[in-house]
């Protein structure tokens, strides 16, 4: 069909069609009159990439999202978009501090910090593939908003930053990479951010979530024993982050130089590790699946 019908059915101008082709979106066959022809397929397309462009995607984010079967790129970018409204909150925040008579000099340091939050952030979400990097990614950036003033934490940073550029690709079998795809792909960034926060409270408040969630523990502990779950492919990928994990630096070196860069997250990780010894005091078990 022409663009002048294909206009009035994916209800975009002409002048968007003809961008969104001469971009590459999307490829209408060429006429022996040089008339382009859109096939239905292209119209469904191009629908497509006018809900995206509503929601503020880029032309490079759409050709991406296109390419894309798995929505691992739709994923990415929506917590780029949850990560790019915290930066935006901490933003208001610095504004009204310099409302209220705050020195530039320590505006600067802030925002310095917001940028440093987004090299990490994104960094993280490129090294790590599917949920995994999704999950850290979000996990870690709440602790990345403390300014660097000290050459310790510059020094960290810098750690963090060679760690990130370098670190090996976690490249999981096709078999268990469908199996991860498949069962992340309805978890949204809310949901990960409600788990995050979830855990952020059971680490806080450990006695209680372990006498609340008592129940569902020795469920899981027993689960986590069984045969089934041993011959599962969640049990393959937990042993191959674990795996990943011990070889690539990541313990012995992200998270380390995390604790020094972050107060917050030293603070955190010192929390996790009292939550974690009262978990083990009450289900000496799980200290045989954690070795």
């Amino acid at each position: 069909m022409l663009i002048n019908e294909v206009s009035k059915i994916a209800n975009l101008t002409k002048k968007a069609i003809e961008y969104y082709t001469e971009q590459k979106l999307v490829l209408p066959a060429i006429l022996d009159n040089g008339y382009r022809d859109f096939s239905e397929n292209d119209v469904e397309r191009l629908k497509k990439i006018s809900v995206f462009r509503k929601l503020g995607l880029s032309t490079g984010e759409i050709k991406a999202v296109l390419a894309d079967e798995t929505n691992n790129t739709l994923q990415k970018i929506s917590v780029q978009k949850e990560l790019n409204v915290q930066r935006e909150q901490v933003k208001k925040s610095i504004i009204d501090k310099l409302s209220y008579g705050q020195s530039y000099a320590e505006i600067n340091a802030e925002l310095k910090a917001i940028e440093q939050n987004a090299t990490v952030t994104e960094k993280l979400l490129e090294a790590f593939p599917g949920y995994y990097g999704r999950f850290i990614c979000l996990h870690f950036a709440r602790f990345l908003n403390e300014p660097i003033t000290t050459a310790e934490q510059q020094s960290a940073y810098a750690e963090i930053i060679a760690f990130l550029d370098n670190v090996p690709s976690l490249n999981f079998p096709k078999e268990l990479q469908s199996f991860l795809i498949k069962s992340t792909k309805h978890i949204s960034t809310e949901n990960i951010c409600n788990i995050i926060e979830n855990t952020k409270e059971s680490i806080e408040n450990p006695d209680r979530f372990l006498s609340e969630n008592k129940e569902v523990l020795e469920q899981y502990l027993a689960y986590k024993q069984s045969e089934e779950f041993k011959n599962s492919p969640a049990y393959k990928i937990q042993a191959m982050l674990k795996e990943f994990n011990s070889t690539s630096g990541y313990y012995d070196v992200f998270i380390p130089a995390m604790k020094k860069l972050s107060a917050s997250y030293a603070e955190y990780y010192e929390q996790m590790e009292v939550a974690n010894e009262k978990l083990l005091s009450q289900y000496p078990d799980i200290a045989k699946l954690n070795k």
